[in-house]
């Protein structure tokens, strides 16, 4: 997995919507929490995406941007976010390209390690966690970024 202090590579994939999507236009707006998932409709993948959604108002309020990043095809996120009223993005990445390229391929090269990170305009990893089984650390990582990103005046760009 890559670590805080690492430049975030550089990426493009379809969106739900089969948009292209650079992690630089993700950037646009602001600092970004991308996450990782193994699957749309699972249990703990569905628990992940409702407890985004549940912490998105507050999300958007600081400034930050939400993008997920798993191995489904387009039309799987487009009914997975339609179904669950996800409101962020959802990116496909088939060929686990992406995913490899944050070192969040699964071992032995199955399936996709549960991973957030948390990546300012500069695309330095400001902070990260990895917890493929408990879910809970995920929303508590983006709740630190959210004071974070308070206690900091709203602004992790250098």
């Amino acid at each position: 997995m890559l670590q805080p202090g690492a430049r975030a590579p550089e990426f493009v994939l379809s969106d739900d919507n089969d948009q292209d999507v650079s992690l630089s236009d993700l950037l646009t707006n602001g600092p970004l929490i991308l996450y990782f998932y193994p699957a749309d409709f699972t249990p703990g993948c569905t628990k992940e995406a409702c407890n985004i959604k549940d912490l998105h108002f507050d999300i958007h309020a600081v400034g930050l941007t939400v993008a997920g990043i798993s191995p489904q095809d387009v039309a799987s996120h487009k009914r997975f976010r339609k179904e669950f009223s996800l409101p962020f993005t959802l990116l496909s990445d088939p060929d686990k390209i992406v995913i490899k390229m944050f070192d969040v391929n699964g071992l032995l090269g199955i399936g996709v390690r549960r991973a957030t990170f948390l990546i300012n305009q500069d695309r330095e990893i400001i902070d990260a966690v990895l917890a493929d089984v408990m879910i809970g650390r995920h929303a508590e990582f983006i709740k630190k970024a959210i004071a974070l990103r308070e206690e900091e005046g709203m602004a992790l760009t250098d």
